[in-house]
C-alpha cells in the first residue's frame, strides 16, 4: 500500500508541477500579448481622449466666429445697399 501512495504522490506533484508551468506560460504569453498591442498602439498616431475634446472646443469656438463674422458682414453689406 506504500507503493501505490508513493506513485500517486508523485503523479500529484508531477500534476501540481505542470499547472505550476501552465500558470507561468499563460502570464508570459499574456504579458507578450500585452506588449504588442501597447508597441502596435504606439505606432499608430492615435490622439487622447483630451487631445481629441481639446481640439473639437477649438473647432466649434472657431465656427461660432465664423458664424458671428458671417452675419456682421452680411449686417454690413446689406446697411450699404
Amino acid at each position: 500500500m506504500q507503493t501505490r501512495n508513493k506513485v500517486l504522490d508523485d503523479i500529484s506533484q508531477l500534476f501540481t508541477n505542470a499547472m505550476g508551468v501552465a500558470q507561468g506560460a499563460r502570464e508570459e504569453a499574456e504579458t507578450a500579448v500585452k506588449s504588442m498591442m501597447d508597441r502596435w498602439l504606439a505606432d499608430r498616431d492615435f490622439v487622447t481622449r483630451e487631445e481629441f475634446d481639446a481640439v473639437r472646443a477649438m473647432a466649434q469656438k472657431a465656427r461660432e466666429e465664423n458664424e458671428a463674422l458671417k452675419a456682421r458682414l452680411d449686417a454690413l453689406e446689406s446697411a450699404k445697399k
